[in-house]
């Protein structure tokens, strides 16, 4: 090697980041010069390299003093000369042990030493066993940029490969460990999510010499991050640290809202049991909770629905519920596939077309009084749903038809919400003994009711069956008084804060809806911002689990929210967090626009295969993933890191620090 104070005097690195690796190279020159083979960081010398891929010769004493090299491990290869370059070395990454052109004869010498049971072996014997070679793959280099003394720079291939002999190679200190591993993060927004960790055994190692790992915030913030692995295992742990970093890195600007849709309400309510501290406990301040119900201990909003005020997004939540729960009946099966119109739609509509989609209303609103639902008819009256002849509880029959209805004795017209069940009672109880086909228009002698009314009626009074009681199960999910949470929730995205709904407590169907609508909301709420050209540096961050139900791999629908999210959210400044279990079970076109990946535990070859298949820097690293199942032992890659990244995340309990 050139002396490294010609190296240091020929190289402006004492402002760049790689002043780290001369420092280095200067320490192991002096061990080296007093034969203190213990302390040293060689590993060994290259035996055969190429852009792809390196073989190194090692030996035991080498191995030993560095405290091993489990495979996963990064190793840095250095040139003998730098020849005038600047300073810079490559990263390798081990993977697997490989044979040496003399793997056939150590064997036979193993053979024939077992054989022999010899106790000890003389010393000349013992040096040519001990040497070995390890395959590592080429991961790319770190190096001062030509330019700019004062920048690192790391790029994905080599510049060149020389003859073997030409270089050294070494266990990095913790000092490179920690260039290598952060280095390349953004700057702004730093966190700490945890602490390198190699390889899931420990036996060697001590833990807390491990460089911390460092993520951006700015790498999340428009982009889609995935969390990969098996439950229990610590996708929820990070997504914590995750969020915990954009609360704090936004506390001064508030430009960054979040939405956490908790389907196991382990966001929003802390778990003394199981030791898991929630996101809403350790920042209240910046959090808010909307809850379906409410839980002990957690302050929260209500989340319900007014099934009344939103008759078209709530028949079909009951529809679905009703189709959960298997109600075979025909005329449940009739008053399901009834499409309600909204308030938007009837205020909007011609003149002529609103006498129909009203009663289509007050006929759902007499079946939510008659299945026992609260209602607030001053909060009904301001709807101010009116039509020729018709207003908001008088379906407006004319006087032939409420004549046959009710013979000589007709009441007055309907002007409160029971007078309005009362006139469908009545005409219920008509139909159930005569049939519809008498009630017909006096100026067109068409008929008054359609299908779907009919459908309607049917259900509100059937002539066998339970009708409207059996919907009281679902009362839980209404409030008479139910405020419009959409537009708070996308007011407190502007302020910066963090919305947390926790659906623990809610069925499959529901925690869709919930998603359907509020995903729906926050895209419309961007797209606006984005036309009008006021997006600024305000991000939404939503974090959806369960993924596979919103993003399944096998859909024709490319026009739904979550595809729109995948293909236009970082346009529009809305980044996603999603996790589930398996990669293959989301979709592919998800998968190849997403940027940032945390992965654990994966217990099938054909996951890992999904993975490193859509994102090649897994490649190599699939076996490994399979192997371990320690809680928090991740596979991490960012925006910011150019190869993955083993660690062993923080728990969340233990604040991350800032930098």
């Amino acid at each position: 090697m050139n002396s490294l104070e010609d190296l240091v005097a020929s190289s402006s690195v004492s402002e760049n980041p790689l002043h780290v690796l001369t420092d280095f190279l200067e320490e192991q020159k002096r061990l080296e010069n007093a034969r203190q083979v213990e302390n040293m960081k060689f590993v060994g010398y290259t035996l055969e390299l190429n852009y792809d891929t390196a073989k190194i010769i090692t030996s035991d004493p080498y191995k030993i003093a560095v405290g091993g090299i489990p495979r996963g491990s990064f190793l840095i290869l250095v040139p003998n000369d730098f020849q005038g370059l600047p300073v810079h070395f490559t990263l390798l990454r081990v993977a697997g042990v490989s044979p040496t052109p003399l793997s056939n004869h150590v064997q036979q010498t193993y053979f024939e030493l077992h054989k022999k049971s010899m106790p000890e072996l003389d010393v000349w014997t013992q040096s040519e066993l001990q040497w070995g070679a390890l395959d590592c793959d080429v991961m790319g280099m770190f190096y001062q940029n030509p330019t700019d003394s004062k920048e690192l720079e790391f790029s994905g291939d080599v510049n060149n490969v020389v003859s073997a002999h030409r270089y050294q190679v070494y266990s990095p200190s913790q000092e490179i460990l920690d260039l290598i591993v952060n280095g390349l993060v953004n700057e702004n927004g730093r966190y700490s999510l945890g602490n390198l960790r190699a390889t899931e055994c420990l036996l060697t190692r001590d833990t807390s010499q491990q460089p911390e790992v460092k993520i951006s915030v700015d790498d999340f913030k428009g982009t889609r991050t995935a969390m990969f692995g098996k439950t229990r295992l610590g996708k929820s742990n990070v997504v914590k640290l995750i969020a915990e970093s954009i609360i704090k890195s936004s506390e001064r600007d508030k430009n960054v809202g979040q939405i956490i849709f908790d389907i196991n309400g382990e966001y929003a309510n802390d778990n003394p049991q199981d030791g898991n501290k929630s996101i809403r406990s350790a920042y209240e301040e910046q959090c808010v909770v909307y809850a379906l119900t409410k839980r002990p201990g957690t302050e929260s909003k209500d989340l319900r629905l007014n099934f009344y005020e939103q008759p078209s997004s709530c028949k079909d939540v009951l529809s679905s519920l009703l189709e959960q729960d298997k109600q075979q009946a025909n005329y449940v099966k009739s008053f399901s596939s009834v499409d309600l119109p909204s308030i938007e739609d009837i205020n909007s509509a011609e003149e002529n077309e609103k006498v129909r989609m009203i009663r289509k209303v007050q006929l759902y609103w007499a079946i939510l009084v008659k299945a026992g639902f609260p209602y607030n008819e001053k909060k009904l009256k301001n709807l101010k749903l009116r039509a020729k002849h018709t207003s908001g509880f008088n379906p407006g029959f004319s006087k032939e038809v409420r004549q046959k209805i009710y013979g000589d004795s007709i009441p007055e017209k309907p002007k409160s919400i029971y007078d309005l069940v009362s006139e469908i009672d009545a005409l219920a109880t008509y139909i159930n003994e005569k049939g519809s086909s008498g009630l017909k228009s006096t100026s067109s002698n068409k008929p008054i009711l359609n299908a779907d009314d009919e459908a309607l009626i049917n259900f509100f009074k059937p002539k066998s069956g339970s009708g409207p009681i059996i919907l009281r199960d679902y009362m839980k999910y209404h409030s008479k008084d139910a405020t419009n949470f959409t537009d708070e929730i996308l007011e407190y995205m502007d302020e910066g804060k963090t919305v947390i709904l926790d659906l623990g407590n809610a069925t499959d169907k529901i925690r869709r809806y919930f998603s359907d609508l509020i995903s729906q909301s926050v895209f419309n709420h961007q797209e606006q911002k984005f036309v009008n050209n006021n997006l600024n540096e305000k991000y939404i961050q939503l974090y959806f689990e369960e993924a596979h139900n919103l993003f399944p791999p096998n859909t024709d629908d490319h026009t739904g929210v979550y595809s729109r999210f995948a293909k236009e959210g970082a346009k529009f400044h809305i980044g996603m967090v999603y996790s589930t279990q398996s990669p293959s079970t989301i979709s592919k076109e998800l998968l190849a626009q997403t940027e940032n990946f945390f992965v654990g535990h994966l217990s099938s070859s054909d996951e890992t295969r999904a993975l490193s298949k859509v994102q090649t820097a897994f490649n190599g690293v699939e076996e490994d993933i399979q192997k371990a199942k320690t809680p928090g032992y991740m596979r991490m890659l960012t925006m910011s890191h150019r190869f993955v990244v083993p660690l062993q995340a923080n728990k969340f309990e233990v604040i991350a620090g800032e930098e």
